[in-house]
């Protein structure tokens, strides 16, 4: 019984993430301003973060939990330099 429900749970975890990476794959490419891409990269790494830590329950393995940790700061790194970019760029 525990299996069966485990199971369905990731895998409508593993739905809703996919849903919410189609949603912000698309605000990256029809974002309107370079802020709203910006976003949808940031949350695209949070969503690739989680099927990462999800997957790495779905096979029982705790040596994928380092995986998000890396990815959380390259994303920081990123976001603060293109914010500066564009800051140095616009005055």
């Amino acid at each position: 019984m525990e299996d069966s429900i485990s199971g369905i749970v990731l895998l409508i975890s593993f739905s809703l993430l996919l849903g919410a990476l189609v949603l912000a794959f698309y605000r990256l490419l029809k974002g309107p301003s370079i802020n709203d891409r910006i976003t949808a990269m940031d949350l695209i790494a949070s969503v690739v973060m989680g099927f990462v830590l999800v997957y790495s329950v779905l096979i029982n393995q705790s040596v994928y939990f380092d995986i998000p940790v890396i990815i959380s700061l390259i994303s920081f790194f990123g976001t603060v330099a293109v914010s500066t970019y564009l800051k140095h760029k616009n005055g």
